[in-house]
């Protein structure tokens, strides 16, 4: 059987790079070498494509050779030349900003090349928050309470003016969150005036556009799904259980405190109400091949309340979105074969 040409994307620009070279990693550690001719490509945080040499010797020498997150270094490569190979397959590991933001979505089109993922507007819809919050709006989806602000607005006396008007609107505590970042970096709870003085702050360091949600007594829930934007399906729900908090950065990546339920304990009807929703929610925001949909799940108030659609989620073989599939019985290896199956069979279609 001739091998499919498959390129690893990994790195980028965005404050994720670290988190998109430890994805990497597993994922080449769990292709199957004889169905794809594998390439591996890091992007450096100045944005030059560099052939990862190292990684893909250790790959050579067996999954267990490969660090424990992959080092963008090697030749630089010029990526239309890259894009060009005939049958090539890219699968994206890039997450947040000029990845997972319909900008490299945008290039692999211009490029004509196949990829894994969702598109140019799918991608771009999910990752800018306040879009997603405005469309959400839109079509009816529940949500909680919120507040989208330019930096613009949060400087000088105009942060005087939002420090009195917030509190009015949202209460306490509240979210403060960049309009557009993942994995919880810049995202701050303000329980306080000084406290949302400070998540302002930390925010427009990330993005110049924010987002300001109400803090709700509620449990995280999320659903993965999987298929063509028109035919997808979702997984068990999984719930998180926060160590911290609130889900940070480092209860997601360091401390690893926080408590992963899956299948996440629901009434029948609850679960099936959330798969539902998650199916509809994709397809909404125009999403192809993967997204993790989460939600906030008031027992006894609104209901379930969709918190956000994320279009490349974590994918290590800990990571949710992974974990939910293999509870439904869909291995980790498997999984990445029907994400390119699905991306083929996309570009066979236009």
């Amino acid at each position: 059987m001739t091998r499919i040409p498959l390129i690893v994307l990994f790195g980028g620009r965005s404050a994720e790079h670290d988190i998109s070279r430890i994805t990497a990693r597993h994922v080449l550690a769990a292709i199957d070498p004889g169905r794809y001719a594998i390439d591996a490509i890091g992007i450096d945080h100045e944005g030059t494509w560099h052939r990862a040499d190292g990684a893909l010797a250790a790959l050579a020498l067996g999954p267990d050779a490969l660090p424990e997150a992959l080092v963008v270094e090697g030749p630089i490569v010029d990526p239309y030349a890259l894009l060009s190979q005939p049958d090539v397959v890219v699968l994206p590991l890039l997450h947040g900003p000029n990845g997972e933001d319909g900008t490299v979505q945008g290039l692999f089109e211009v490029a004509g090349v196949t990829y894994v993922g969702s598109g140019v507007l799918g991608s771009a819809m999910s990752m800018d928050k306040i879009a997603a919050k405005h469309l959400a709006a839109a079509i009816g989806f529940a949500q909680t309470t919120w507040v989208g602000l330019h930096r613009s607005e949060v400087t000088g006396a105009g942060l005087e003016a939002v420090l009195v008007d917030l509190p009015k609107r949202l209460g306490f505590p509240m979210f403060v969150k960049p309009a557009n970042m993942g994995s919880s970096i810049g995202v701050s709870k303000a329980v306080d005036v000084n406290g949302l003085r400070d998540a302002i702050a930390l925010a427009v360091e990330y993005d110049e556009w924010i987002v300001i949600e109400e803090g709700v007594v509620a449990r995280e829930i999320e659903v993965a799904v999987l298929g063509h934007t028109t035919s997808a399906r979702a997984s068990v729900p999984g719930e998180i259980v926060p160590g911290a908090e609130f889900y940070d950065y480092e209860d997601k990546y360091n401390a690893g405190v926080a408590q992963l339920h899956i299948p996440a304990n629901l009434p029948d009807e609850i679960v099936e109400e959330v798969r539902i929703l998650a199916v509809k929610v994709f397809r909404a925001y125009r999403a192809e091949g993967l997204a993790r949909v989460d939600f906030l799940y008031e027992e006894n108030g609104r209901g379930l309340l969709l918190n956000e659609i994320n279009t490349m989620p974590g994918f290590t073989p800990i990571s949710m979105y992974p974990q939910m599939w293999q509870a439904t019985g869909l291995t980790y290896r498997a999984l990445i074969d029907e994400l390119i199956n699905l991306a083929l069979e996309r570009a066979s279609r236009s």
